[in-house]
C-alpha cells in the first residue's frame, strides 16, 4: 500500500559536513536516523517527526530542515520499529548502524508504588527518602509524545534547577503518580519545546501544567512558553506555576485555568 504524503517539516543531511559522530542519531528517539558507513542517514520519513531534537546535537552544522511533500509521520510504526530492533548504545565509529540510545526509552518506574507498600528492603537509603518519580526519561527533549504515562497526565514542568534549590522537591510536587519533565528556558531550543508541548496537549490530552521555576529573569521564559503552547493546541487546561527563590523558598504560587471556545 502506497504510503500517504503530505507538505510537512522534514530533516535535510549535509553528507559532506557529517563526519559521523552519531550525536544526532543518539538524540532522536524516534530512531528515524543512523549512522550508515560512517555518515548519518535518514531511515525513513516516516519515523521522522520534524521536532527537530537532534539539530542542536550536531558538532558540524549538518542537520537543517526544510518543508516539502514527505512520507506522514507514523508513530505505530516508530513503536513497531522500536520493539523489533531495538539496537544497544555504542560508538557510531565502530558500528554500520546506530539507532537512538535504550537510555532514553519511556518507562512507568515502580519504586513509588514498592515504598508505599514496604516492599523495598529495609535499610536502604532510598526507604528513607523514597523517590517520588513515576517516568523516565524526564528530560523534555527526550519523552516521546507517544510515551504512555503522558495520557491525560498532570505534567510538573519544572526548570534544570528547581530541584536543587527546593530540598523537598520530591514530596512538594511529585505525588499522586504526576509526570516530571525538565527544561531549561535560557540554555535549550524554547521554540521546539513549544512546539512539542503543543503536540502533547493535543495528541496526550495533558490534565494540567504544573510549571516550577527558579526567581531568574530567564527562567520565566519556561511560563511563557507553556501559555504559548497552550494557545497553540487551543485545548481547556489548567496551568499552575510556582516559583522558588535560590534559597529554596517558595515566592508565589498562582493557578490559571485557560478556556477555548
Amino acid at each position: 500500500m502506497e504510503k500517504r504524503k503530505e507538505q510537512r517539516k522534514i530533516i535535510v543531511i549535509d553528507e559532506k559536513k557529517c563526519d559521523g559522530c552519531g550525536l544526532c542519531a543518539t538524540a532522536c528517539h524516534e530512531g528515524a536516523i543512523a549512522v550508515i558507513d560512517g555518515k548519518a542517514r535518514l531511515v525513513s520519513e516516516s519515523y521522522c517527526d520534524g521536532l527537530g531534537d537532534c539539530i542542536g546535537e550536531c558538532p558540524q552544522g549538518a542537520i537543517s530542515f526544510e518543508t516539502r511533500e514527505a512520507e506522514s509521520y507514523d508513530e505505530e510504526a516508530v513503536r513497531r520499529r522500536a520493539a523489533r530492533d531495538p539496537l544497544p548504545c555504542g560508538c557510531p565509529g565502530t558500528a554500520t548502524r546506530t539507532l537512538g540510545c535504550p537510555g532514553t526509552a519511556s518507562r512507568e518506574l515502580e519504586r513509588a508504588q514498592a515504598e508505599a507498600t514496604g516492599s523495598l528492603p529495609s535499610g536502604s537509603s532510598a526507604a528513607a527518602r523514597p523517590s517520588r518519580l513515576h517516568n523516565w526519561p524526564t528530560q523534555l527533549r527526550l519523552v516521546p509524545l507517544s510515551a504512555p504515562y503522558l495520557k491525560g497526565a498532570d505534567v510538573v514542568l519544572a526548570s534544570d534547577c528547581s530541584p536543587f534549590a527546593f530540598a523537598s522537591f520530591h514530596e512538594t510536587f511529585l505525588g499522586e503518580g504526576k509526570v516530571l519533565l525538565n527544561a531549561c528556558p535560557k540554555l535549550d531550543d524554547s521554540e521546539a519545546y513549544r512546539v512539542k508541548l503543543a503536540q502533547m496537549i493535543e495528541t496526550a490530552g495533558l490534565a494540567s501544567i504544573h510549571v516550577v521555576r527558579m526567581e531568574v529573569p530567564c527562567c520565566g521564559g519556561l511560563a511563557r512558553l507553556v501559555e504559548a503552547a497552550v494557545s497553540e493546541a487551543r485545548r481547556p487546561l489548567k496551568v499552575r506555576v510556582t516559583t522558588l527563590s535560590v534559597e529554596g523558598e517558595i515566592l508565589s504560587d498562582e493557578t490559571v485555568r485557560h478556556h477555548f471556545s
